[in-house]
C-alpha cells in the first residue's frame, strides 16, 4: 500500500479502509446535507414541516421492502448488515432516502419510480419509521457481568 498523500481518489482504499463503504458513507453525508438544505431553503412564513414524508403504512412498507428485497443488505428489522448500513430507528428524512434509493452509490442497486413508485417508497419509510430503537445496553444482563 502507498503512502497517504493527501489526496482521495475513487477507487482507492483510504487507510485500509473499504472503498465502496467511503464513497457510500459520502453519498450518504452529502444526502442528508442536500435533504437540510431543502427544508433550510423554504419560503419565508411558512412553518417547517417536522417530516415532509408522505403518509404511508407501515404494515405494506415491511411487505414491499421484504419483496423488493432490502431485507438482504439491511437485515430484516433495517438493523444494517455486512453490504448495507442501518436504516431504522430514526431513518435519514425522506427526501434523502428517496435521492438516494433513485441515485445510489456503491453496491445498491438503483430503483428507479418504475421499479419503486413514491408512494410504496412512502410506506417503506413508514415502516422504516416504526421499527423501536434497541433496548439499553444495561437492560441486558449479560453485558452487565
Amino acid at each position: 500500500m502507498k503512502p497517504f498523500d493527501g489526496v482521495l481518489k475513487r477507487g482507492e482504499p483510504a487507510a485500509g479502509g473499504d472503498v465502496n463503504h467511503f464513497w457510500a458513507m459520502t453519498a450518504m453525508a452529502a444526502m442528508l446535507i442536500f435533504g437540510g438544505s431543502i427544508a433550510a431553503g423554504q419560503a419565508a412564513g411558512s412553518a417547517p414541516k417536522k417530516d415532509s414524508a408522505p403518509a404511508g403504512n407501515a404494515e405494506k412498507g415491511k411487505r414491499l421492502y421484504e419483496n423488493y428485497g432490502c431485507y438482504q443488505c439491511h437485515g430484516h428489522a433495517a438493523q444494517g448488515g455486512s453490504a448495507g448500513p442501518r436504516l431504522g430507528p430514526g431513518p435519514i428524512p425522506f427526501v434523502a432516502l428517496v435521492a438516494y434509493v433513485r441515485h445510489p452509490s456503491g453496491q445498491m442497486p438503483p430503483y428507479t419510480s418504475k421499479v419503486v413508485s413514491d408512494p410504496e417508497l412512502a410506506d417503506i419509510y413508514a415502516f422504516l419509521k416504526s421499527v423501536p430503537p434497541p433496548p439499553p445496553v444495561k437492560s441486558l444482563p449479560l453485558l452487565n457481568q
